[in-house]
């Protein structure tokens, strides 16, 4: 567990200034209703500054509030959302987020959380990477709202300084000794073999300054981050305190892991992306559906913005009959149609149902692409005059032999584009005509074992 700050914000009415409250239930009895109320069921509060105070502060609002995201890569992926999704939850209560994109702490690399150094990026795929993680952020929150959230880049006030005048103007401010039982950092010292570089030692220090400036220059009261953003956060309201500025909080949100101790948002085929050119909207759509049945409720309260009866419905209806899978459906409906709308929704949906026995139609040829990432693939020969569908069977993997692939089809268990063969016909050719958008065939064998054949050329 991170460390209390050895400075926080403004005493509390004891005298005390290093009040830290932790965990849901203090921050739950801060309030009896409200934001951080609904927050603290969510389970999405893990730690706080000064919880009674923050509370007083969000009652006598709006604030604003503002969370960091350092572009390392020209997407976002879903481990991402629960910062980025609590900034929308605060929009909506009625304060004003700052979605702060990391344009020069991208180029230095926070060590919290990772036990190497990270891959120093140059400005071109920086600016690059901005750029993409804007365009993903805008879906999130609002930008015409009375309080509209804002999108800054801390390049704009981080470039001005010179090296001496950073370190007079703020390295002055902090104690070594201090930033050493920062845990990020600690937690690299006590590794000999790979260490800390001076240069990801002092980022805790730009990240002070961007809460500072932020404060100084937007009145923002309140930075988020996940857990292991706590040293970060407390290192920023160190310094608001020391340079007179006013108020400051900080928040941290959960960093999660699934039920079977694995990362949230890693799959066998890699990282869920939020944009669809990286992570198409099927797999985004099969990414929530497939939740293990352990996190599925977890989620519903963490990522979607269904409220507490809604939620305590679905759980209800999970432990009775979890076969139908309501709380899978209602998760990834509601995240699909929040990050790619509804109607890219519908069709992932579609093609989902194909792999059950439904319908192609109205599916676009996209789907199918994403279909042979899904299911055993194998590559159509020409079509002309036809290839016999009990060769195509065995090609296909779906029969170790024509025998085999006959018998299969004069029992009634093969599928051609999900619409069954007859019994007689296991004589039958592929041709020009059974192919979707000029070049696919689906072939199904009994209810799950698909194979989709594709044309080499059209």
């Amino acid at each position: 567990m991170c460390q209390p700050p050895e400075s926080l914000g403004p005493p509390d009415k004891s005298g005390d200034p290093k009040q830290h409250l932790k965990g849901m239930d203090t921050v739950a009895e801060a309030i009896a209703n409200g934001l951080l109320s609904d927050l603290a069921w969510r389970g999405l509060i893990a730690d706080s500054t000064h919880p009674v105070e923050l509370a007083q502060a969000l009652d006598n609002g709006p604030i604003t509030l503002y969370c960091g995201f350092d572009p390392t890569a020209d997407s976002l992926h879903v481990g991402s959302l629960i910062p980025l999704i609590t900034l929308r939850r605060f929009q909506l209560a009625g304060h004003q987020p700052i979605a702060l994109a990391g344009g020069a702490t991208g180029m230095i690399g926070d060590p919290s959380g990772k036990s190497t150094e990270r891959s120093l990026l140059d400005s071109d795929s920086l600016a690059k990477n901005v750029a993409g993680v804007r365009a993903q952020l805008a879906k999130l929150l609002d930008f015409s709202a009375q309080k509209p959230a804002l999108l800054l880049d801390n390049h704009a006030w981080i470039s001005p300084f010179s090296f001496l005048n950073f370190l007079r103007d703020v390295g002055k401010l902090f104690s070594v000794n201090q930033m050493l039982a920062k845990e990020s950092v600690r937690a690299r010292l006590e590794d000999r073999e790979t260490g800390i570089s001076y240069t990801e030692f002092s980022y805790m220090l730009l990240q002070a300054y961007d809460f500072y400036h932020l404060r100084a220059n937007h009145q923002c009261l309140l930075q988020i981050g996940g857990t292991d953003q706590w040293g970060n956060i407390t290192a920023g309201i160190d310094l608001v305190r020391k340079k007179n500025a006013g108020e400051a909080y900080g928040l941290t949100l959960p960093l999660l892991t699934n039920a079977d101790g694995t990362k949230f948002g890693k799959t066998v085929a890699g990282a869920i992306w939020l944009d669809p050119k990286r992570t198409s909207v099927y797999r985004f759509y099969q990414f929530w559906i497939r939740v293990d049945d352990r996190d599925v409720i977890k989620f519903l309260k963490l990522f979607t913005f269904l409220n507490q009866s809604e939620i305590e419905a679905l759980e209800v209806a999970h432990s009775t009959r979890p076969e139908a899978r309501e709380a899978h459906t209602a998760l990834a409906r509601s995240m699909t149609d929040l990050l790619h709308g509804e109607t890219a929704r519908l069709e992932a949906e579609k093609a989902t149902k194909v792999l059950f026995g439904g319908g192609l139609e109205g599916l676009s040829e996209a789907i199918f692409a994403d279909l042979a990432g899904e299911i055993p693939a194998f590559t159509l020969p020409a079509l002309d005059p036809g290839l016999p569908l009990v060769e195509a069977l065995v090609t296909a993997g779906l029969a170790t032999s024509k025998g085999q692939a006959r018998k299969d089809i004069e029992g009634g268990g093969v599928a051609i584009n999900n619409q069954p063969v007859p019994r007689d016909q296991a004589q039958r050719p592929l041709t020009q005509v059974d192919l979707l958008f000029g070049r696919h065939i689906l072939l199904r064998k009994g209810k799950r074992n698909y194979a989709l054949g594709t044309l080499t050329t059209v």
